[in-house]
């Protein structure tokens, strides 16, 4: 039988502060609700590297995929960083487009880009995840790192195991990710850890912005 302990006054103080989190986790929540409910047309997602600098080709495609999705009446959601999401926001911006940044306040990180015409600003991660998974209609995953990746196994997930209805999820640049598809499918798929179906299935691979604007075009009603 577990020992009785009477509340400390530290004990409480936690209390409370965890009480007041969930206030503020809703109040995040209700802000960008409010803040996106707003917004006209279809939106797609655009996840990739912070670091991608202006003079890099993954930058560069980044902003005229963003001006192409603007063109063909996509709303362009990133992350509001730098990068290959200032590049995306850029090019949806320049061409009049839809730009919406999902910014996450970090300790060690950069601040927001301003090519952007709606902007909502997190503490939690995971109410900016629901916010994506909400209000993308796809997802275009361009090179990255480990946050990148985060963003795509989201998506993956929930729309393997049903939680989510499931859109395109477009990997950006054959090169850079087809050794990560094959890893899943020699790895993962061969130990039966996931079928290779649902690769195929939820995964498609496309290398220029044209490309990417095609194949939404074709798979989602505007």
């Amino acid at each position: 039988m577990p020992e009785f302990r009477q509340n400390s006054v530290d004990d409480l103080r936690n209390v409370t502060t965890e009480s007041w989190r969930v206030i503020r986790i809703m109040a995040e929540m209700a802000q960008a609700l409010d803040a996106l409910n707003d917004i006209k047309g279809n939106c797609i997602s655009v996840f990739g590297s912070a670091r991608a600098l202006p003079e890099t080709r993954e930058y560069r495609e980044a902003e005229k995929l963003g001006r192409l999705l603007a063109q063909a009446n996509f709303a362009v959601i990133t992350g509001g960083g730098p990068g290959v999401m200032e590049a995306a926001n850029k090019g949806a911006y320049e061409a009049g487009g839809e730009s919406i940044g999902l910014h996450i306040h970090l300790p060690h990180e950069q601040g927001c880009n301003t090519y952007l015409k709606t902007r909502c600003d997190f503490r939690y991660f995971f109410v900016r995840k629901f916010m994506f998974v909400k209000y993308s209609m796809a997802y275009v995953v361009m090179p990255g790192g480990m946050g990148t990746i985060d963003e795509f196994s989201e998506a993956f997930v929930l729309a393997q195991k049903g939680r989510a209805r499931a859109f395109p999820i477009i990997l950006y640049d054959s090169s850079y990710w087809s050794g990560f598809l094959e890893w899943m499918r020699k790895n993962m798929a061969a130990g039966g850890h996931i079928r290779e179906s649902e690769i195929e299935k939820l995964v498609s691979v496309r290398d220029t912005p044209e490309e990417v604007v095609n194949h939404l075009c074709s798979s989602i009603i505007l």
